[in-house]
C-alpha cells in the first residue's frame, strides 16, 4: 500500500471524532425533551407514541438502516422531517427547527470525544496538516458545529460539512468534491477517516481521497473488499504520520 503524507485530513463525525455509542441512542428520551415545549398536543400523544410514529416514517424513507444507509445518498434535513412529524400529529411547539434539533439530540444521544482524538488533532495542527469534517447527519449544520465544538473546544477544523445543508450524503462523491473545492486541494492530497465502510471508506476512495478506517469507537465490523489502512487508536495513526 502506497501512503503519502496528507496536506489535509477530513474526518467523519459520529464514532470517529465523537463517541455516541457509549451512552446509546434513546429516541423516546429525546422526544420527551422536545414535548416539554408543546403548546398544543391535540391528541395528547406521549413521547413513546410520537417516537414510534417517527420510527415508522424513517422505515418508509429508508433512513438510518445500517444495511441500506449507503443507498440513501440524498439527505432529508431534520427541519423537514420534524415539521411533518409534529404537525401531522396535531402538536404545536414553541421552539424552532434548530432548537428542536438541539433539544432532541442532547437528550437522545449525548457524546464525548473519542479516546485520543484531541491529542491527535493537536499533533496535526503542530505539523501543519489541515483538518475538516464531513458528516452524514440530518441535524442543522449550526447545531452540528456546536456539538463538535462543545465536545472538542480546541479543534481547528476549517469547515464542518453537515449533509443536512448540502443535499448529498456519503458515499456520493459530490459531497467529497464539495469539501475538496472548499479546501482548494486535489483529492490525492487529502485523507478521509471514518467508521462506516460503505459510506466513509468506499465513498472516499471512489472520490479519489485516501481512506482510513477508524474502528476505535464502534462495535460494527464489516469485511473490507480491498486492502485498506485500518486503525483502532489515534496514536497508531500519529506514529505512522511521523514516519512519512
Amino acid at each position: 500500500m502506497s501512503i503519502k503524507k496528507p496536506e489535509m485530513i477530513l474526518f467523519d463525525y459520529g464514532q470517529t471524532i465523537v463517541d455516541e455509542e457509549e451512552f446509546g441512542f434513546n429516541g423516546v428520551k429525546g422526544t420527551a425533551a422536545v414535548l416539554q415545549y408543546a403548546v398544543r398536543n391535540k391528541y395528547s400523544r406521549s413521547a413513546e407514541e410520537v417516537q414510534a410514529y417517527a420510527e415508522r416514517l424513517n422505515q418508509e424513507l429508508g433512513r438510518f438502516d445500517p444495511e441500506r444507509r449507503h443507498l440513501c445518498q440524498v439527505e432529508i434535513p431534520n427541519h423537514m422531517f420534524t415539521k411533518y412529524l409534529y404537525e401531522s400529529l396535531g402538536i404545536e411547539l414553541s421552539i424552532g427547527p434548530e432548537e428542536i434539533d438541539r433539544v432532541f439530540w442532547d437528550a437522545a444521544a449525548p457524546g464525548r470525544p473519542t479516546e485520543g482524538i484531541e491529542d491527535f488533532l493537536l499533533f496535526l495542527k503542530q505539523n501543519h496538516v489541515r483538518t475538516g469534517v464531513i458528516s452524514n447527519i440530518s441535524y442543522s449544520g449550526k447545531v452540528v458545529a456546536e456539538r463538535i465544538t462543545g465536545c472538542i473546544p480546541d479543534h481547528s477544523f476549517e469547515f464542518i460539512l453537515a449533509t443536512s445543508e448540502y443535499l448529498f450524503r456519503k458515499p456520493n462523491r459530490r459531497i467529497f468534491e464539495l469539501a475538496l473545492e472548499k479546501a482548494g486541494l486535489e483529492a490525492e492530497a487529502v485523507w478521509y477517516i471514518g467508521d462506516q465502510y460503505q459510506c466513509d471508506i468506499v465513498g472516499a476512495a471512489n472520490a479519489g481521497l485516501f481512506p482510513v478506517w477508524y474502528l476505535g469507537a464502534t462495535k460494527k465490523r464489516e469485511e473490507p473488499a480491498a486492502e485498506i489502512l485500518i486503525i483502532h487508536h489515534w496514536g497508531e495513526l500519529q506514529t505512522l504520520l511521523q514516519t512519512l
